[in-house]
């Protein structure tokens, strides 16, 4: 089992800046690959950025491209998701997500609370 706790989200005006952190804790957060998911209500959960086991592989969804950056501290057991250039479509919860497959979201098998942000214009 791992359990994941995000926080850093919160209300920022269109073209601010915020950074969701997610603490792992359980089994070791070295062995899985790390994503970040957004969902609004009635729609379906969405994979906006993962990292592998190494930093060198990431996914990124198209639009986030050159606004979002994933990283990931192993000492730390922390997951991060730098949002830079808010738009108000990104106005979403936010979820952290532990798995096996960098790019399939049926293959992560631990999921956080979620944390909400908010982009007003």
């Amino acid at each position: 089992q791992v359990q994941l706790v995000e926080s850093g989200g919160g209300l920022v005006q269109a073209g601010a800046s915020l950074r969701l952190s997610c603490a792992a804790s359980g089994r070791p957060f070295s062995t899985y690959v790390m994503g970040w998911f957004r969902q609004a209500p009635g729609k379906e959960r969405e994979l906006v950025a993962a990292i592998g086991l190494s930093e060198d592989k990431t996914y990124y969804t198209d639009s986030v491209k050159g606004r979002f950056t994933i990283s990931r501290d192993t000492a730390k057991n922390t997951v991060y998701l730098q949002m830079n250039s808010l738009k108000v479509e990104d106005t979403d919860e936010y979820y952290c997500a532990a798995g096996l497959n960098i790019r399939l979201p049926s293959q992560y098998l631990y999921w956080g609370q979620g944390t909400q942000v908010t982009v007003s214009s």
